[in-house]
């Protein structure tokens, strides 16, 4: 996904913004982003399915609309998902629609990219498997990475060892589980996201920042594993700001106040 007549600009003068599609019966969609200041040219993102997430694209700070349509739906149609978002230089964001279509809200989460300690990474779980309820997310051996997080919740990031090893995610009663490879740098951040798939879970890992504090830019640099190669359903090429219909403060879902859904936990 990438957006259509994107201004470059630099990164300590910029935003970075990532959107997120997580919402499950909502089909193809058109993600608007326009600019409250003329800072930036309008941007669409056509036809975006659900389960994908974007790029990080650079922005200049201000304030930004974001409104969500149908898929091949006229700009004067009403919204599905209307919101305004505030892009703070040298921040990043990931904005995510979520739940279904009678009920659908957004969140924006603060991506933290800062670095982890020497020799270790950090990984959070995204926690969008509608019919998922409560998911636990263990590493390797047994390491917990995630511990009965619910839906339409955001972990804390977690100090983890590099390396390559399996990551299985399950439900909480062990009815729905999914284990991908996944391969994690040292010095480098990380977002695991998890939905629901007609034949179960899917789970993906993007790079929030790779080593030496760089957002990533340009192709895919990702330590994407198993489901890469067999299962495209969260797409996510790292590259620069992820953006979607989203909502902060003042969101709107058909004209009534959208649902807020819990906000990330913080710190490592």
């Amino acid at each position: 996904m990438s957006f259509l007549g994107a201004t470059p600009a630099s990164a300590d003068s910029a935003g970075y913004v990532r959107l997120a599609h997580l919402a499950p019966d909502c089909g193809m969609v058109d993600v608007y982003l326009s600019s409250q200041t003329g800072a930036a040219p309008t941007r669409v993102i056509p036809s975006v399915s659900y389960g994908r997430v974007s790029d990080y694209l650079l922005l200049p700070p201000g304030p930004y609309a974001v409104a969500l349509r149908d898929a091949g739906a006229p700009v004067t149609e009403r919204p599905e998902l209307a919101t305004q978002l505030t892009v703070e230089a040298g921040r990043a964001y990931t904005v995510a629609a979520l739940g279904k279509r009678a009920d659908l809200g957004a969140r924006v989460l603060s991506d933290d990219l800062s670095m982890p300690p020497t020799g270790k990474a950090r990984v959070r779980i995204v926690q969008a498997a509608a019919q998922t309820p409560i998911l636990t997310v263990t590493a390797g051996t047994g390491m917990l990475v995630g511990d009965q997080v619910p839906y339409a919740t955001t972990t804390a990031y977690r100090v983890v060892d590099p390396g390559r090893f399996p990551v299985t995610v399950r439900q909480l009663n062990g009815a729905k589980s999914t284990t991908i490879d996944v391969a994690l740098a040292g010095g480098s951040v990380y977002s695991l996201f998890v939905i629901d798939k007609p034949t179960g879970l899917s789970a993906d890992l993007r790079t929030d920042a790779l080593r030496q504090g760089q957002v990533p830019t340009g192709g895919v640099q990702t330590g994407a594993g198993g489901v890469a190669g067999r299962d495209r359903g969260l797409l996510v090429a790292t590259g620069a700001v992820l953006l979607l219909a989203l909502a902060a403060a003042g969101a709107t879902v058909r004209g009534r106040p959208a649902m807020v859904l819990p906000g990330p936990a913080t710190g490592n």
